[in-house]
């Protein structure tokens, strides 16, 4: 165990008592999945003593007592290297991540567990992604299995290759501790052995489940197995003419028609994806695993599946889709939606891992515009947090998303300025570099420098990078009208008579008097009219927080400005 899981670990102990009230959906589905090991690997008279300790809080001495509770609880998510990872597909590995870490403070990491994360990257090329390039080689390679296919950006050894290497890249970047395994190098090397020649002794009972579920034409054709050509390399949507359960071998027609016998072992077939599932989970002991609503009939046929193959299906957990800003499905053919870098660019990792988090049940759109938003909550719950844990008390705030995104141990500092007021100070002073924001940031927090403020010092660079691609080519400057102009007036008079020093409550008063008189109904037309005239969009920060963080003359400044009708342009 390295330095960092053991710190984990030690920072997961007494928290079992937490874990059995807590109401957040990952600790939900921890309880859900501790049931379901004690029942699966315990007599009832052992999972009731089982059950106890752990309740106790000592988890520890019921896996000394039982030696199955020593067997890793494991969690699984498939990544498809058919195409470049994207947000879905991270989300796959975040989510399980959760909980796990939920799973693992409830038994005080004393059952073992392990992630595994599984590219599919044995299948066929049906479908050539949109967003690579060399479409023509591709085409060429077109039904290879997709670590068969050259890779068209010309870096790795195949296609599958480089489509891993992105999701790996990005998967230790983030943190994430998990087993990588490649479906070829697990067919290949024998780990499937044993289950494809289950499947090919239950060949009857497994068609039995698989053909109701098809349409009449591919019924008459269909087998679990898919036979990779020895003449051309391709995966083949090929019938089983034969089969000899002795041999361990089927015969199926090549492309040319000819009948070829191959076996089943050894990476000579793949598993048709339902199927192949069902192979997986069996194969690899699978307790747990979430996918999206669209694969609910999917998960219930491979179920099914399962049992024929003589194990137990794992819990199945299901979260809602993500959708592009056209609210249509992410595609990774399509490349729609928002890739890893490109987040990345714009948002911290964590404000990431927070928007997997929230709300899993519920569909949300993937694009741009929800980089902010999602940051902003993303820090507002790391104060909650901090703030819980200054307070005292026996128990972190382990519902608290901060707690989940951070695996049980969230910073004890987040961000003095939020990421919305970032955007609006970078937008006011036209700011390009850091050097530019930190002049500002220093007046408005003495002391802060990049080092003592990491956090702010990164969301500095999401909003310099999302103000020059986003918001700064759609700033859109209007004229006040005459309310709004009499109004902007009496607030720089209002301002010119404040204390100097004055904080950021002091000025938001002022602001909302200034509205007030005005009658302003509801207050935030008046806060929208500033917004719209001095910034140039239609939304903005706390105006006091901006003030203060941008300085009083200097508003004073723009609102001149604006007045003479020199930010709009008149």
């Amino acid at each position: 165990m390295g330095a960092n899981a053991r710190a984990m670990s030690q920072s997961l102990q007494g928290l079992s008592a937490q874990a059995r009230e807590a109401k957040s959906w990952p600790f939900e589905q921890a309880r859900i999945l501790l049931a379901r090991i004690l029942r699966l690997r315990l007599t009832d008279a052992e999972r009731d003593l089982a059950a106890s300790l752990i309740a106790q809080g000592k988890a520890a001495q019921a896996v000394a007592t039982f030696e199955a509770l020593n067997r890793p609880v494991v969690f699984q998510c498939g990544f498809g290297a058919s195409g470049l990872p994207h947000m879905g597909t991270f989300g796959e590995a975040a989510r399980p991540t959760m909980v796990r870490n939920a799973f693992r403070a409830l038994t005080e990491d004393a059952i073992p567990t392990q992630l595994i994360v599984f590219s599919d990257d044995m299948d066929g090329l049906r479908k050539i992604p949109d967003n690579v390039p060399n479409h023509a080689m591709l085409e060429e390679d077109r039904d290879k299995p997709v670590t068969s296919v050259r890779d068209p950006f010309g870096e790795h050894e195949s296609f599958g290759a480089h489509n891993n290497a992105r999701l790996r890249a990005f998967l230790d970047g983030f943190g994430f501790d998990y087993t990588f395994m490649s479906s070829t190098q697990t067919y290949r090397s024998g780990r499937f052995d044993e289950v494809l020649l289950r499947i090919l002794a239950r060949f009857d009972a497994i068609q039995g489940v698989m053909l109701p579920t098809l349409g009449e034409e591919r019924r008459a054709t269909y087998s679990p197995f898919l036979p990779i050509s020895p003449t051309t390399g391709r995966v083949l949507q090929a019938p089983t003419l034969s089969r000899n359960v002795e041999k361990g071998t089927i015969v199926f027609p090549d492309e040319d028609g000819t009948p070829t016998e191959v076996p089943v072992t050894g990476g000579h077939v793949k598993l048709q994806w339902r199927p192949d599932w069902a192979a997986r989970w069996t194969a690899l002991g699978v307790d747990f695993e979430a996918s999206g609503k669209d694969l609910v009939d999917s998960v219930r046929v491979s179920n099914k599946l399962v049992k024929v193959l003589g194990a137990e299906p794992p819990e199945a957990f299901h979260y809602e889709l993500f959708m592009d800003e056209n609210n249509q499905k992410i595609s990774k053919s399509k490349g729609n939606g928002l890739t890893m870098e490109e987040w990345l660019r714009y948002g911290a990792p964590e404000s990431l891992a927070y928007y997997m988090y929230q709300s899993p049940k519920s569909a949300k759109r993937l694009y741009f515009d929800v980089i902010p938003k999602a940051t902003d909550e993303y820090l507002q719950q790391l104060d909650a947090f901090n703030r819980a844990r200054a307070e005292g008390g026996n128990a972190p705030a382990i519902d608290n998303p901060a707690w989940h995104v951070h695996r049980g141990e969230p910073p004890a500092k987040g961000s003095p300025v939020s990421f919305s007021l970032l955007l609006n100070l970078v937008s006011a002073a036209d700011a390009s570099t850091k050097d530019i924001l930190w002049g500002f940031i220093r007046n408005y927090i003495p002391g802060a420098t990049p080092q003592n403020e990491p956090l702010l010092d990164r969301l500095s660079d999401y909003a310099i990078h999302y103000y020059e691609d986003f918001v700064k080519p759609s700033k859109s400057f209007r004229a006040p009208d005459a309310k709004e102009r009499a109004a902007m007036e009496d607030l720089v008079g209002r301002l010119k008579a404040l204390p100097a020093g004055a904080d950021a409550e002091t000025i938001q008063n002022e602001v909302f008097e200034a509205g007030k008189a005005a009658g302003f109904e509801p207050l935030r037309a008046w806060f929208g009219a500033l917004y719209e005239v001095l910034l140039g969009q239609s939304q903005g920060p706390r105006f006091g927080s901006f003030v203060a963080i941008f300085g009083v003359d200097r508003t004073i400044d723009l609102i001149e400005r604006a007045l003479k009708g020199e930010l709009a342009g008149d």
